[in-house]
């Protein structure tokens, strides 16, 4: 063999050498992303999802409500002292009830002026008049937090009659709402795991581990009172407390196999 042909005999050799690891690199390749694809997908697909609702049921033992006292007059200083007066005889009688210092908190003091559209008398074709400051009006309310329930009723109606315009919505809630809310919990991740042995049963799959953990809850229940009777003069208003419903839910996803 002359040395020409020894050159293109060697030539040849690596070329099929790097042709055939060219190939052998993308069969690993081809080997390796579906091996990743596969894992993806099974992890992704073996995973179940299930949730449970724990509901918990207490007598409320915390009322929230507020009371407003609008005045009006010419002056500011005469609407604010007349505002001021009526909101400590509020105060005063409120604390005469036994509602302590720390369960009062002002949530609102506004001065606001007044005005009134006046016409003028002139002859004119068109509508005329100005606008004219006539007085202010002073808005002060009193949030106030009742723990003896039983004199919902009887606060009401005395802040009425010492000086309230107005009443704000009546809230009863648990004051403390931890416990409670570890029952509703405890409730809820009991009937999501019962739940989830079920469907592995009927579906003949193993229950793995837990990976995710998901929870929501609902704060007790609101009574409305918008406008009570004792704020109109009706008399002292019947409060129903009822219960109030500390609810939680949780979603569990569990893998599988």
């Amino acid at each position: 063999m002359d040395q020409k042909k020894h050159y293109e005999y060697i030539k040849s050799k690596k070329h099929c050498f790097f042709a055939l690891l060219s190939i052998l690199i993308v069969v690993v390749i081809l080997s390796v992303s579906v091996d990743v694809y596969n894992k993806i997908k099974v992890d992704s697909e073996n995973r179940i999802t299930v949730s449970g609702t724990g509901k918990v049921y207490a007598k409320p033992d915390l009322a929230l409500t507020s009371f407003s006292v609008i005045t009006e007059a010419k002056t500011v200083a005469e609407a604010l002292s007349e505002n001021t007066e009526q909101m400590n005889q509020i105060i005063s009688f409120i604390k005469e009830q036994g509602v302590e210092d720390k369960d009062l908190k002002t949530t609102d003091f506004n001065i606001y002026p007044r005005y009134e559209w006046q016409e003028v008398t002139e002859v004119s074709i068109y509508p005329s008049g100005k606008r004219v400051l006539v007085g202010y009006e002073v808005r002060q309310s009193l949030q106030v937090k009742i723990r003896e329930l039983t004199k919902i009723g009887e606060i009401i109606q005395g802040a009425a009659d010492s000086g309230a315009n107005e009443v704000g919505s009546l809230q009863f809630t648990v004051d403390d709402q931890d416990e409670l809310k570890d029952q509703a919990r405890e409730k809820a991740i009991e009937q999501a795991k019962e739940k989830a042995e079920e469907l592995a049963s009927q579906l003949g799959i193993k229950l793995v581990r837990i990976t995710s953990f998901n929870e929501s809850g609902i704060v007790p229940r609101t009574y409305s009172l918008e406008k009570s009777e004792a704020a109109m003069g009706g008399g002292e208003p019947e409060i129903e407390t009822g219960e109030s419903k500390i609810e939680v839910t949780v979603t569990l996803t569990y893998e599988i196999k």
